[in-house]
């Protein structure tokens, strides 16, 4: 047994991955009624959506409590980032509507409580800025735990004692520790979230919805494949795709079957720290990427909005098309980091068009019906970009001080 785990403790983490994916594929299609190897992705997913929360609070405020300073303009830097990529994504979800005009068949409403408008949707963020911080660490709320941890951090920091400061720090290596742990299993979760996915996902979502899906995944692909490495690029000057495709890979993937940015913290932070970057940095970058960098989600709501006004026969011009990607661009900002948590701004969009709200709201459950496609490659945009965007703005630090860039 010792023999073959540490066998397997040496084996690349990415051949193992690869390896449960292939398996969990064969098996989905050979023997779907086995429920129980399901049960391994549940586990997975559920461990690190357990564990994300107390790893970011944690982090974070050691990091507050620790920092020797230095790192504010790489916030500004990656905030921009974030919120430009998010941005050029609505556009580009524009103009491919435009272009590749689309309509869909309404089905039966879902349940679901969806915001009025941008100014409810920003009402909910300062509301969850100062939940009760032990609440917000176990409903996985990253904007309270974010800020009750640097408020914490810096009342920790103003302290004379270096042996609290110095807990602090051992507290977080317990807990990264902890979850390099459950990243070790990876190749288990990825096992049995391919093969639940496989084993339950028919082929009629493409017969029926296969136009949406096609200019969804086309829009989704044009951004991560050549929007945000020209963003990249603009910033290091040098070639981009090594990074892209690093982060895609160690990160995506995850984040594909398990369809939650906030589950995929604790893969960003651990790719992070292999590339070598700032702890004091992308602790706090990674899960602010997971709240306000939504490339994927930017994309989900204008098209899907796009296309209820195509369905409803409503002429929509240029200029209000372009509104619409804005109001998507600050909607998805708030977006929860869950499965189909950007499903429930439609509604907030489409008001935009005197849509409604019955029947946006089945627009939100044709979202549902498509999300093992959409919402698995929408999340696994927005979450290699967390990784991507972190690592472009201390890359763009490094070069400034003429430090070697290795991707």
């Amino acid at each position: 047994m010792k023999t073959l785990v540490k066998k397997y403790n040496e084996t690349s983490l990415i051949l193992r991955i690869a390896i449960g994916l292939v398996l969990g594929a064969i098996l989905g299609l050979l023997i779907p009624g086995v429920t129980a190897i399901s049960t391994l992705g549940n586990v997975f997913v559920g461990a690190l959506k357990a564990i994300a929360p107390v790893l970011v609070f944690v982090l974070v405020l050691s990091s507050v409590a620790n920092a020797k300073g230095g790192v504010g303009k790489r916030f500004r830097t990656v905030i921009l980032l974030y919120m430009l990529s998010t941005a050029l994504a609505a556009f580009t979800a524009v103009i491919g509507s435009f272009l590749f005009p689309v309509t869909i068949r309404l089905t039966e409403g879902t349940e679901g409580a969806a915001p009025s408008g941008i100014g409810e949707v920003l009402n909910n963020l300062l509301n969850n800025m100062v939940q009760n911080p032990i609440k917000a660490v176990a409903e996985g709320n990253y904007v309270g735990i974010l800020t009750w941890a640097i408020v914490i951090g810096l009342a920790i920091k103003n302290l004379s004692s270096e042996n609290t400061k110095k807990i602090t720090v051992d507290i977080s290596e317990a807990i990264s520790q902890v979850v390099r742990w459950v990243i070790n299993l990876a190749p288990f979760g990825i096992f049995g979230l391919v093969f639940s996915a496989v084993s339950t996902s028919g082929l009629e979502i493409f017969t029926e919805y296969g136009k949406l899906l096609l200019l969804l995944v086309g829009c989704m692909l044009v951004v991560a494949l050549i929007i945000d490495p020209f963003v990249v690029f603009l910033c290091l000057r040098r070639n981009p795709y090594p990074l892209v495709f690093k982060c895609l890979k160690e990160s995506g993937i995850t984040a594909f079957f398990t369809r939650s940015s906030a589950a995929n913290i604790p893969i960003n932070m651990n790719l992070c720290e292999r590339m070598g970057l700032d702890k004091d940095f992308y602790s706090v970058s990674i899960p602010l990427g997971s709240t306000i960098n939504m490339d994927g989600a930017a994309i989900t709501i204008t098209v899907m909005t796009l296309a209820v006004a195509n369905t409803m026969g409503i002429t929509v011009d240029i200029p209000t098309a372009f509104i619409l990607a804005i109001i998507a661009t600050l909607g998805a900002c708030g977006a929860s980091g869950v499965a189909g948590g950007s499903l429930l701004l439609i509604p907030m969009a489409c008001s935009l068009f005197g849509i409604g709200n019955d029947i946006a709201m089945q627009a939100v459950a044709v979202g549902f019906i498509i999300g093992v496609v959409q919402d698995s490659l929408e999340t696994a945009i927005n979450s290699s970009g967390d990784a991507m965007f972190t690592a472009t703005a201390e890359f763009m630090e490094w070069k400034k001080k003429g430090k070697e860039i290795k991707f």
